[in-house]
């Protein structure tokens, strides 16, 4: 597999201790749909939690997505 694909990118960066929230993964990565990188994620095995954060712009909520260590 390419270790240059949006997968990989957002696992090793989740891996790493860090969050992601969508606005992060189109600044970072160019990836304009986070939710299906999160969802192949975890039916490959990986254990994604997401914490649900305000908008600081507008009313409402985003998801904020961390790997969960085992």
């Amino acid at each position: 597999m390419d270790k240059n694909t949006q997968y990989d990118q957002i696992l090793t960066h989740l891996k790493q201790s860090k969050t992601i929230s969508q606005a992060e993964a189109i600044q970072l990565f160019n990836c304009y749909c986070l939710s299906s990188v999160i969802s192949r994620l975890r039916k490959a095995g990986h254990d994604i939690v997401t914490h649900y954060e305000p908008n600081k712009v507008n009313k409402g909520n985003h998801a904020r997505y961390a790997y969960k260590e085992r």
